[in-house]
């Protein structure tokens, strides 16, 4: 069933790709990984050339900002970090456009917060802008707004953010490029024994037990257990969502080749789900 759900993944139309903190930017300095960055681009321009719309969500604001500043440790109190932010998204954006320019690719920013999605008008808003941008071939690139918002958090290193973007806009698949491989049945940091899980047909009980609130640096926010969340709300919504490791880019290009890579939860959508309802009961 795997390998079958893998060979279609080249047929999806509409694809959410959210890449981290951690996997943005040089463990030892960090400075943004420039070369990284230019392949991500690269691999996303090519995705488009398909005819594919592609939405990517984007964290490090706030590090490449604390970067910029020259903090040299995650800042902890709220306008600290919104401070960050306002610096780090500039930068962030200005490095972006240039680099899909490179490739004849359009991109847009757009911010969001928690009103964006439990607002019945602001989220039909957002809806149109995305539909629209999709329309005239443009990439959005999306974040939270975390000058404005105190929401980041919550939302994971934009683990959730992403599978909430998917939601809303009707995405079929969502890639969550992190810095570790996939879902395992234990922490691999901490033990050698744990195993990769390469296939999740239903989210339940016992994969959810497997996630712990760890990560791997001090740049993201996101353990486990946001991008089991974010699984949740994707494949809910009728999106399949991949997690795997953002430290080759290419690995891209080999998911929609069929490769096996990452770990893959095939989606289960709820004719129930309400992505605003779900936001303002489960994440506060």
């Amino acid at each position: 069933m795997d390998t079958r759900i893998r060979e279609k993944l080249k047929d999806k139309k509409r694809v959410v790709v959210k890449i981290g903190s951690s996997s943005l930017q040089h463990m030892e300095t960090g400075n943004l990984d420039f070369l990284k960055m230019e392949r991500l681009v690269r691999e996303l321009c090519d995705i488009r050339n398909t005819g594919k719309d592609v939405c990517l969500v984007s964290s490090g604001a706030i590090a490449v900002g604390r970067q910029s500043i020259g903090l040299g440790e995650r800042p902890v109190a709220i306008a600290a970090k919104q401070a960050c932010a306002a610096v780090g998204q500039a930068r962030l954006m200005m490095t972006y456009q240039k680099m899909f320019a490179e490739y004849h690719q359009i991109a847009g920013q757009v911010l969001m917060t928690k009103n964006t999605m439990i607002d019945n008008v602001s989220r039909k808003n957002a809806q149109n802008t995305f539909e629209e941008l999709f329309s005239l071939g443009v990439i959005p690139i999306v974040n939270e707004n975390d000058t404005v918002s105190t929401y980041e958090m919550q939302f994971g290193d934009n683990d959730s953010l992403s599978a909430i973007v998917a939601s809303l806009i009707g995405a079929d698949l969502l890639i969550l490029l992190s810095d570790i491989d996939g879902l395992y049945t234990d922490d691999p940091r901490t033990n050698e024994w744990a195993q990769l899980v390469p296939y999740v047909d239903e989210l339940n009980e016992q994969f959810l037990k497997m996630a712990k609130e760890s990560t791997g640096s001090d740049v993201g926010t996101g353990g486990m257990a946001t991008k089991l969340i974010a699984a949740q709300i994707a494949t809910m919504s009728g999106a399949d969502m991949i997690i795997a490791n953002g430290k080759d880019m290419r690995v891209l290009h080999r998911i929609f080749e069929g490769h096996n890579v990452g770990t893959l939860f095939r989606a289960h959508q709820d004719e129930d789900f309400y992505i605003a309802d779900f936001i303002e009961e489960s994440m506060g």
